[in-house]
Parts: structure tokens; C-alpha cells; sequence
């Protein structure tokens, strides 16, 4: 956990543009930076979430049972877990295609040849003055993507909460 913190000390999208600094701009690079950073949060809510589950009574009475700390772990606290942490990585899509966006938009992501909407909308920057759509459209899109993805998010977890 105090690797965590250091981690966590950081701000994520300077930490993501400094491993992309470090290993090379494109697509597989990206990726691995935004995975070497973003795991933490993770960490912090699967870590948060055993931690209160393993107090509850069904834990205590699985205990009284006799069963092993291994089958606890993985037929009765992992199941009750892995919901939180599913509606996390729905909102996660977002956050990491906001973060590939921006750092394709400022040159450290997918090179020129390979669409993507951060490339996109800087490539159209030199025309927003007489094609301002070549830059605006990918940003539109970008954005009702986002907004989409975080109704979904919303939903599963509302479907979650209901269980």
C-alpha cells in the first residue's frame, strides 16, 4: 500500500504522459502507460471493499464452518468484490479514452497513419478557421461517446445495487 501512495501522490495524466515520454509514443505504449498508472485505483477500491466485506456475518459464519481462508476469499468475498469493481472499469473506458485522446492530441499517442480522435482533432487545427468540422466532429464525438459509456456505467451499477 505505501507503493500506492507514492503512486497515488502523482497525478495520473502527468504520470501517464511521463511513462510515454520515457518508452516511445504509439498505441501499445500508450496502453502500457495508462495501465502502469492506472491499477491503482483498483488497489484502493477491491482493497477497500474486502476489507469490509471480511467483517460481515456470512464471512464469520463461513469461518465457524471450518472453511479455508483460500475458499472464503475466492466463493464468498471475491463474488461480492468483483461487482464494484466491474462498475469502476465501465467509468475507467471513459477516463482512458479521454487520456488516449489527449495524449494523441498533444503527439504522444497513435502516430498519423491509425484514426483516432485525439489525432483527429489535431490534425484539424490549422483549419478551424475554413474547415473548423475536420477538428469539431471528432470532438463531438469523443464527447457523446464519453456521455454514452457513462449512462452504461450508471445502469450496471443501478442493476448491481438492485442485486
Amino acid at each position: 500500500m505505501r507503493i500506492l501512495d507514492v503512486i497515488t501522490a502523482f497525478p495520473f495524466i502527468i504520470l501517464v504522459i511521463a511513462i510515454v515520454a520515457i518508452i516511445g509514443s504509439g498505441i501499445r505504449n500508450m496502453f502500457i502507460a495508462i495501465w502502469c498508472v492506472g491499477w491503482k485505483d483498483y488497489a484502493k477500491l477491491v482493497r477497500s471493499e474486502v476489507l469490509a466485506e471480511k467483517n460481515m456475518e456470512y464471512v464469520s459464519a463461513a469461518k465457524t464452518l471450518g472453511f479455508s481462508n483460500k475458499r472464503i476469499m475466492l466463493r464468498h468475498i471475491l463474488p461480492n468484490v468483483i461487482d464494484g469493481a466491474f462498475v469502476y472499469a465501465i467509468s475507467d473506458i471513459m477516463m482512458c479514452m479521454m487520456v488516449g485522446a489527449s495524449l494523441s492530441f498533444l503527439g504522444l499517442g497513435v502516430s498519423a497513419p491509425t484514426p483516432e480522435w485525439g489525432a483527429m482533432i489535431t490534425g484539424g487545427r490549422p483549419f478551424l478557421t475554413t474547415a473548423w468540422w475536420i477538428s469539431v466532429f471528432p470532438g463531438i464525438v469523443l464527447a457523446v461517446t464519453g456521455v454514452a459509456i457513462s449512462f452504461v456505467g450508471k445502469g450496471v451499477a443501478e442493476k448491481v445495487k438492485s442485486k
